[in-house]
């Protein structure tokens, strides 16, 4: 056996640590993504006429269109305008997981 070597590829007994280390934040991961699945994100464009509520586990809740948005003659335009409400809300749940998961980890990309 080389000098030095004692078990734990050369870590001198630390991998248990580093082990329990990688579970403890991998359960705080997870208790974190549970949590974001239960909040509710909210998206609005032209000036709050459109209003779209995603779910954070990314499935569409509501959306809310004001009467005075709805023009038959400009549908393109109210089309517009929900697809850009439905993406501010999902990119609020990704910076939700960014900001968690990266406190938890501080800022160390993990396999998980």
């Amino acid at each position: 056996m080389a000098k030095g070597f004692r078990g734990g590829m050369g870590m001198g007994g630390n991998m248990g640590q580093v082990v329990a280390q990688a579970q403890k934040m991998q359960r705080q991961i997870e208790m974190a993504q549970a949590e974001i699945r239960e909040m509710e994100f909210t998206g609005t464009a032209g000036g709050e006429l459109v209003k779209v509520v995603v779910g954070g586990n990314y499935k569409m809740k509501s959306i809310e269109l004001s009467k005075d948005i709805v023009d038959p003659e400009d549908i393109e335009g109210l089309q517009d305008l929900i697809i850009a409400a439905s993406n501010q809300a999902l990119e609020q749940i990704e910076k939700t997981n960014q900001e968690r998961i990266g406190a938890i980890t501080g800022g160390m990309k993990m396999p998980f």
